[in-house]
């Protein structure tokens, strides 16, 4: 288990240092993408619903100016 939570805060360490130098839209896309995917996930309680949540999401994210 002990491996399973440090694997978890690597990849999330790993993703944040990612977006580091997103611009504007990109990065209000990542975050459209991850709002839509929490809310797909709560709503749906499936893959597919988190999946399209985040599809959803993303594109959403990209027009905002």
């Amino acid at each position: 288990m002990k491996l399973i939570s440090k694997m978890f805060v690597l990849s999330l360490v790993i993703g944040i240092a990612a977006c580091g130098n997103l611009n504007k839209q990109q990065r209000n896309t990542a975050i459209g993408a991850a709002i839509g995917g929490v809310a797909g996930h709560v709503i749906g309680e499936s893959t597919g619903a988190t999946l399209g949540g985040a599809a959803l999401g993303g594109v959403i994210g990209s027009q905002i100016k």
